[in-house]
């Protein structure tokens, strides 16, 4: 395929940006100019390896891996300056997480601005993994515009306001499989051990695959999944809900 640009493209990519609705002057100005430059970036970040394309987002999701990091750091450095690091580590592991970043990428609708080929089309057991990976090639082109993260903070920060605090005040939501885990410690108790069933080989089936979950032997808590990771945080969540209701969290 070559590597050209057409105009029908380069008017979806700003019209896309521009919705991303990033208060910057400088930035929505480099994208209405229509900088060749510029757009070839933001074409690459919306490119899947299956296109068969000469440039796909793989550089630019490494990349942005690193940018994602160092805006979330910045975003909580300046909102919870108080906060000890451990607690930094974590609310930073979740505001940076892949299912954070498929979230992210549903809401701004990026699937509809991915090139892909017919075989990634066709996976849909694949599809929030490149969401995913699309969201955070996105952010490390929007920093390459001016080799900073002030617009990459100004665009995820209206995000992690929210998302940060719905963390902080129900922590076992985001990562029930480590809360569990850390409560057997705190008991002295075995971990818990996950016995997945797959039910169904239909990709995408939210009932594809089933959990328990067991403690010193019973059984505690059981949910199905369209992942065997989606089922098995389902069914821990399940299990600390109904601790924190029985008060032994």
């Amino acid at each position: 395929m070559a590597n050209i640009i057409d105009q029908k493209r380069i008017d979806q990519i700003i019209n896309f940006l521009n919705s991303l609705k990033i208060n910057s002057e400088r930035f929505n100005k480099l994208i209405n100019s229509k900088d060749i430059f510029t757009i070839k970036n933001f074409h690459e970040a919306l490119m899947h390896s299956s296109s068969k394309n000469l440039m796909n987002y793989e550089k630019l999701e490494f990349f942005g891996d690193a940018v994602l990091r160092l805006a979330a750091t910045n975003f909580i450095d300046q909102k919870y300056a108080n906060m000890c690091v451990g607690d930094r580590s974590k609310l930073r592991s979740q505001i940076v997480s892949d299912e954070w970043l498929s979230q992210i990428g549903k809401k701004i609708d990026i699937e509809s601005m991915i090139i892909k080929g017919p075989e990634a089309i066709g996976d849909k057991n694949s599809g929030d993994t490149i969401i995913a990976d699309a969201t955070e090639a996105l952010i490390g082109a929007i920093y390459k515009c001016f080799n900073s993260i002030i617009e990459v903070n100004l665009w995820l920060d209206k995000f992690w306001e929210q998302d940060s605090e719905e963390f902080l005040k129900t922590p076992y939501k985001f990562n029930a499989k480590t809360s569990l885990q850390e409560w057997c410690q705190s008991k002295g108790i075995d971990l818990p051990v996950y016995k997945i069933i797959e039910i169904t080989k239909n990709h995408g089936d939210p009932k594809r695959f089933f959990c328990e979950i067991y403690i010193n032997g019973t059984k505690e808590g059981k949910a199905f999944g369209q992942s065997h990771k989606k089922a098995e945080k389902t069914a821990a969540s399940l299990v600390i809900e109904k601790f924190i209701k029985e008060g032994k969290i």
